[in-house]
């Protein structure tokens, strides 16, 4: 990193945190700090909410899942396309919860069902999302070391300090900067401004892959150097993949639907001038990624390309062995068994591999694999408790896969790439933990203490415990990134950590929006099964090297225990396969969450049958019929209550209602004629449907990906980018203005539908307790 490349960092976010510290001058009671006043327009929305959603460890993941399973799976996922454009469109759970007008989920659970269960529900939401984001700020900590280069422990004062904890702390400040002076105001207008920032850099980047390998000589014939049943190119050929295989799409789709809800309340969700504007918010969400998620595969691919390919062996053979010293250096702490390591694979060669002729790379043999059992070889040699060996070598292999990313792209970027990549990972990095930070604090505020709370707090009192919170969440954060030891792949880890609140919360979110049979024990009962299989799911996984898989070798158990697993996913088979192994458990994340998700939901039934009474008031908690004391509410445009008819049957299928004007009827029409006739039933299911009759061969599996992957997302990049940056510009300045109005207006509480006035707020913190049957 140059001066320039420094400049290219700094200046913008230093822009960035003073934009945070201007904006809480708009901050005139907690409605305004938990949901900026409810004035966000849609592309305020949509292009914050890609900053939001983009990160570091978002990137991290995803390479390391397609140097996993390749682009092939990638294909199956327009089975989903229709299923998410569908939620969008017809604003599945989203219109419904604005409706509540709930500030927070357990202010939703409190009315829905009661007061004790929004308390426990809330406790164990804001736990699973804070150990899950969490490992955010460490994953990306370990980014910059790796991709800048910066050692692992620096002298200071005659002590050696560790970098990584120095760096977790910084960063951690920075975003804990950005949220304390406005809270979600401050929140939207650095994400708005980040995202904006962010899509030039996105070209950039894409271009540069585009330029440094070629799709036909260089990519094709890495992805398709892979043996039967493994191909990283052809769809019809990927059964025998693991982890990110044809199942863990599945438990994603169910997911999708069942829990769609589930992280609803603190994030944007409540921003929107009103519940049309939020439901076009995500419409044009199909839009908006452009060239993010583009530019993210195209890095994957690079990696792939140049860790396989016959031209970078030197370079790749670089890679592995200065990405197993460094990792070395950080998790091993014996000197004289790190050295050893160190030796051993340095004395490693360059792989010569011939594609076509040599025999095609597997998941058990490929470039990798030298290295890996090297690493573990010497482990083992070294330490007379394999148990040990096998605990430190499963963090080896973690860090391997996500940590060879970042030393590749250090070694092959030029000093203005390097600064804008790292300015690109620092935004990426502070617009989703200052949304995580924001989050789980005014979670524990508004569901856990003010519930407890015997009188109604004050606005200096609630902002008060609303920036401690955030403080003790940032601390929170520290320590968890200091301690915990990450030994899966990331979205693994994700998905199981998630699933501890997931695991149940589907049926009692949804449950509690859309049916009038779900009552409070069934929920209870969604919690206990449902979030507590993924919670002991993960206590196996955490434990399962050192602890667990030694006293069952010891106790004899096993063979017994493997053959059981074996004989119950054997018909299964080859998606999912139960095998002993001394180093991981045997079911997988994806597993354990789809286990919870069923359990969840039986419980869910069976909790509400047992107790059912009589039906439950979904006009009250909707703010429907006689409920709705909006002096503007228009029955003549009531989403609810416009009648079904054949001939309206295909509007209501993408979700037009009477409130959509002509320009956002053009918008759903694109996004269903795009996402669903061109590439659901034209490029989806006519390649299925030629290749049942017709097998393709790989050539044309290249072209396909070539066309669907490069090409069409380019042009829709260069599009959505102008698109989205002058919309986002025009909507920040309404955003602005709406601002100052009422800036210069203190005492003038009218505001556009939706959003919450001091009275509003006292009224909804008032919580009638309801009856779970109501005749």
């Amino acid at each position: 990193m140059t001066l320039v490349s420094w400049l290219i960092v700094i200046v913008p976010l230093l822009f960035i945190i003073g934009a945070a510290f201007y904006s809480k001058r708009y901050v005139r009671d907690i409605a305004d700090y938990l949901a900026c006043g409810r004035v966000a327009g849609r592309y305020v929305l949509c292009v914050g909410d890609l900053a939001g959603s983009l990160s570091v460890i978002t990137l991290v993941a995803m390479v390391e899942q397609n140097y996993q399973v390749g682009s092939a799976i990638g294909f199956w996922n327009s089975i989903m396309a229709p299923l998410f454009i569908f939620i969008s469109l017809t604003g599945y759970c989203v219109y419904r919860y604005r409706q509540t007008r709930a500030l927070s989920v357990g202010q939703f659970l409190e009315q829905r069902y009661s007061r004790s269960f929004r308390i426990v529900a809330a406790a164990v939401r804001t736990f699973a999302e804070m150990v899950t984001n969490a490992i955010g700020p460490a994953v990306a900590v370990r980014f910059f070391i790796y991709f800048l280069g910066i050692p692992h422990k620096i002298p200071f004062l005659g002590f050696e300090i560790p970098t990584y904890g120095v760096m977790v702390a910084l960063l951690l400040i920075m975003a804990l900067a950005i949220v304390w002076p406005a809270g979600r105001i401050s929140l939207l207008i650095t994400d708005c401004f980040q995202g904006i920032i962010s899509y030039p850099i996105f070209v950039i980047f894409t271009v540069f892959v585009l330029t440094q390998i070629s799709w036909f000589s260089d990519v094709t014939p890495v992805l398709l150097d892979r043996v039967p049943g493994e191909s990283f190119l052809n769809p019809m050929d990927v059964s025998a993949l693991r982890d990110f295989n044809l199942f863990a799409l599945i438990v994603t789709m169910v997911s999708s639907v069942l829990n769609r809800a589930a992280w609803f309340g603190n994030d944007a969700s409540s921003a929107g001038r009103n519940a049309h504007e939020q439901k076009m918010a995500g419409i044009l969400g199909s839009w908006r990624n452009g060239f993010s998620f583009m530019m993210l595969g195209m890095v994957a691919l690079f990696v792939i390309t140049v860790m396989h390919a016959g031209r970078f062996t030197p370079q790749a053979h670089e890679v592995r062995v200065d990405l197993s010293k460094k990792i070395a250096e950080e998790i091993i702490e014996n000197p004289e068994v790190r050295t050893k390591v160190v030796e051993n694979i340095s004395t490693l060669e360059p792989i010569s591999h011939q594609i076509g002729v040599d025999p095609p790379y597997s998941r058990e043999n490929n470039p990798d694999t030298p290295f890996l059992n090297t690493t573990l070889e010497t482990l083992r040699s070294n330490n007379s408790d394999d148990a040990v060996a096998n605990s430190v070598f499963q963090k080896f292999r973690s860090l391997y896969y996500q940590m060879m990313m970042p030393i590749l792209l250090g070694k092959v970027f030029s000093p203005v790439l390097m600064g804008l990549f790292t300015l690109l990972m620092f935004m990426l990095l502070l617009s989703t933990d200052d949304s995580r930070i924001f989050n789980a604090s005014s979670t524990l505020v508004q569901d856990v203490i003010m519930p407890l709370k015997k009188n109604p707090m004050s606005m200096k009192e609630h902002l008060l415990y609303l920036k401690l919170c955030s403080l003790g969440t940032v601390v929170f954060f520290f320590v968890v990134s200091l301690f915990f030891v990450q030994l899966d792949f990331i979205n693994m880890f994700i998905t199981i950590m998630c699933g501890v609140w997931l695991g149940g919360a589907g049926p009692i979110m949804v449950g509690g929006l859309y049916t009038r049979f779900g009552t409070t024990f069934g929920a209870w009962c969604a919690l206990i099964f449902g979030s507590g299989t993924s919670a002991l799911g993960l206590i196996f996984q955490r434990n399962w090297p050192d602890i667990i898989y030694p006293c069952l070798e010891r106790w004899g158990y096993i063979e017994p225990i493997g053959n059981f697993l074996e004989t119950v996913s054997k018909p299964f088979h080859p998606y999912i396969v139960w095998t002993m192994d001394p180093i991981k458990f045997p079911i997988n994340s994806m597993e354990i969450y789809f286990i919870s998700m069923v359990l969840g939901v039986l419980a869910y039934v069976l909790g509400s049958w047992i107790t059912y009474k009589g039906p439950y008031n979904l006009d009250r908690l909707l703010h429907r019929g006689k409920y709705n004391d909006d002096p503007n509410y228009d029955h003549s445009v009531s989403v609810e209550e416009s009648t079904w008819s054949w001939r309206g049957l295909y509007k209501k299928l993408i979700g037009i209602t009477p409130e959509y004007t002509t320009g956002d009827k053009i918008l759903a029409w694109s996004v269903f004629i795009w996402s669903i006739v061109i590439s659901f039933v034209v490029l989806f299911c006519g390649s299925v449907i030629w290749n049942m009759i017709s097998p393709w061969p790989p050539e044309r599996w290249s072209m396909y990906f070539f066309i669907t992957g490069i090409v069409i997302p380019l042009i829709i990049g260069v599009v959505s980018t102008v698109w989205f940056m002058i919309g986002g510009i025009i909507d920040s300045l309404q955003m602005f203005r709406d601002l100052e109005k009422r800036v210069a207006n203190p005492l003038d509480d009218g505001r556009v539908e939706g959003n919450v006035s001091l009275a509003d707020k006292a009224r909804f913190d008032k919580i009638e307790h309801q009856n779970e049957s109501e005749k």
